[in-house]
């Protein structure tokens, strides 16, 4: 797993952490099965207080896209290739996605600035070994 973060950022290390983990999910660089590092070992990597790594696998935990056990550590439980989300997923992430937007829209950002930049944020999740298609549900 090759993930950065930003210590000066605002946003705090445990979602920055979270978001990438998400993010290579999403690229297929995490599959369902493959083990994360652990937490001591991700904490230590990056400096930062083993309780912060924590707290972001909580989080994944918590939302379904990780699963730990004693015996194996912790490891991606969601199968994007196969999973099917479910409704109030679904609706949770129109609602956030809503929001995201109308901060573009607030900002000053176009529709088709806003198009473009959706566009490019599905075009970093693609990978050459799971290419996004034209008939994948959107």
């Amino acid at each position: 797993m090759d993930i950065a973060i930003d210590p000066l950022s605002p946003i705090p290390l445990y979602q920055q952490i979270r978001d990438r983990i998400v993010e290579s999910i999403g690229r297929g660089e995490l599959r369902h099965g493959d083990p994360l590092v652990s937490v001591r070992q991700l904490a230590g990597a990056f400096g930062i207080n083993p309780a912060t790594v924590a707290k972001a696998y909580d989080q994944l935990r918590v939302e379904g896209l990780v699963a730990a056990n004693a015996k194996s550590g912790t490891f991606v439980a969601s199968d994007r290739d196969t999973g099917v989300p479910s409704a109030a997923f679904l609706a949770d992430f129109e609602g956030r996605l809503g929001v995201l937007l109308g901060e573009g829209r607030a900002r000053g950002m176009t529709a088709t600035a806003l198009r473009e930049a959706c566009g490019l944020a599905l075009s970093a999740l693609s990978s050459p070994s799971h290419p996004l298609t034209p008939e994948e549900p959107s």
